[in-house]
């Protein structure tokens, strides 16, 4: 399979790069140093995936996630990090990232690869046991499933009358959600609700 890397360590990039050939298995077509490289050398090589750091100077991996997948939504990202965090993990998921693995785990990076080349989606063990908790986390704010799809309808800014066609649901229901919503929550309107979805659904 063909692989790009981008980090913005260099040695972990070549310790990586050695790494991960001498499997066998892998070809790095290409490696950078930031989420520009990244989203550039996906377009110029396409790689079957792309290995790419989150935290780096100019552009993140979880932005260069983010734009690669508006263009090419069969993109095959998978995040390396040193952090636990559970706002990259969310993110990772919401992005539409297909792993998300810590660096530390140099054994797991191959069969990493091997997973999400064949269609899988791969979290690490660490990550793993994290994900109910936080996918759960909506529950914690007494919102039920109708409403969360609302909450997440104005997120993507859509209008009143948008989301009362995708949901099927008049104009006055959802405003009457809308507003519900809101009181739950203590949010004054419908940005900081957005902001709400992003940080903590």
């Amino acid at each position: 399979m063909n692989i790009i890397i981008v980090d913005d360590d260099t040695l972990v990039t070549e310790a990586l790069k050695t790494i991960l050939e001498s499997s066998g298995k892998v070809t790095v077509t290409a490696t950078g140093s930031d989420g520009t490289d990244a989203v550039r050398l996906y377009k110029e090589f396409k790689p079957d995936i792309l290995l790419t750091d989150i935290q780096m100077k100019e552009m993140s991996g979880l932005d260069a996630t983010k734009e690669i997948l508006s263009f090419d939504n069969t993109a095959k990202i998978l995040l390396l990090t040193t952090f636990l965090d559970d706002e990259y993990i969310v993110t990772a998921l919401k992005y539409g990232a297909k792993g998300y693995i810590l660096k530390q785990d140099y054994t797991a990076i191959v069969p990493a690869l091997e997973a999400v080349y064949s269609g899988q989606s791969v979290f690490g063990t660490e990550i793993i046991s994290k994900l109910p908790e936080l996918l759960n986390k909506k529950h914690d704010y007494d919102i039920n499933e109708r409403e969360l799809e609302v909450i997440k309808e104005i997120a993507d800014g859509h209008s009143n009358k948008e989301i009362a066609a995708d949901l099927y649901l008049s104009e006055g229901t959802v405003r009457n959600y809308l507003s519900s919503i809101l009181d739950k929550l203590g949010l004054r309107d419908r940005t900081q609700l957005a902001i709400f979805y992003y940080k903590h659904i």
